[in-house]
């Protein structure tokens, strides 16, 4: 379960070098104002404690990384790791990932990973799960024209949710496996979350799908 309530955490978020604050004055604008580079822009929606973020900018110096997250006492953690690291490219916002589209410009972003997001179990709460057809449609006004999302879970309803989205939302299933540390295409090069290490050692298979624009 996440924590959301550590008192004083949204004061360390405001203050911290590490966050963006006003994301929206940033939009159009992210690798010249906050990155000072051209690199290609990849985003983590839902990153929770910023390791998997992390480690791939660490891994990836010659891409910039955001990190987005709801939930000021999970943040928190992920500001602890990076006052550490000091990683020159990555950056934090603390905001709810339905603002998308106010922060980041028409094709800014190169590439989305969405790792075990909340399943919303619900069906009037559908559109809220990040994989629905109404975040596809975020996410397709800001990726750019060979953009992808990639998306990794361990609840199989809400991946299976999520492949039955991909069609109506004029996307294109480019890749996806049922188990993907026992699938050596797919798992090339994998980096793994928090959750990722536990669920899996645990016994439980990972879910992950590669998905596009139809025509762009």
């Amino acid at each position: 379960m996440r924590l959301r309530n550590i008192a004083g955490s949204r004061e360390v978020i405001a203050d911290s070098a590490y966050t963006v604050k006003d994301p929206q004055t940033k939009k159009g604008l992210w690798k010249k104002e906050v990155f000072g580079n051209s690199k290609p822009i990849h985003i983590e929606i839902g990153m929770g404690k910023g390791r998997f973020l992390m480690d791939l900018a660490e891994l990836n110096p010659d891409i910039n990384y955001v990190g987005i997250e709801k939930y000021s006492s999970v943040l928190l953690r992920a500001i602890q790791k990076q006052e550490q690291r000091q990683l020159p490219n990555v950056i934090f916002i603390r905001m709810d990932a339905e603002e998308i589209t106010e922060v980041f410009a028409p094709g800014e972003v190169d590439k989305i990973y969405l790792n075990f997001s909340d399943p919303w179990p619900k069906d009037r709460h559908a559109k809220r799960r990040l994989p629905s057809r109404q975040f596809l449609e975020r996410y397709d006004k800001i990726l750019k024209a060979d953009g992808v999302v990639e998306f990794k879970t361990d609840n199989k309803d809400l991946f299976d949710f999520a492949l039955e989205e991909v069609e109506p939302a004029g996307w294109n299933l480019d890749a996806f496996t049922l188990d993907l540390h026992n699938d050596p295409v797919m798992n090339e090069g994998n980096v793994m979350t928090e959750y990722e290490e536990r669920f899996s050692s645990q016994g439980n298979p990972i879910y992950k799908y590669i998905v596009s624009r139809k025509g762009k």
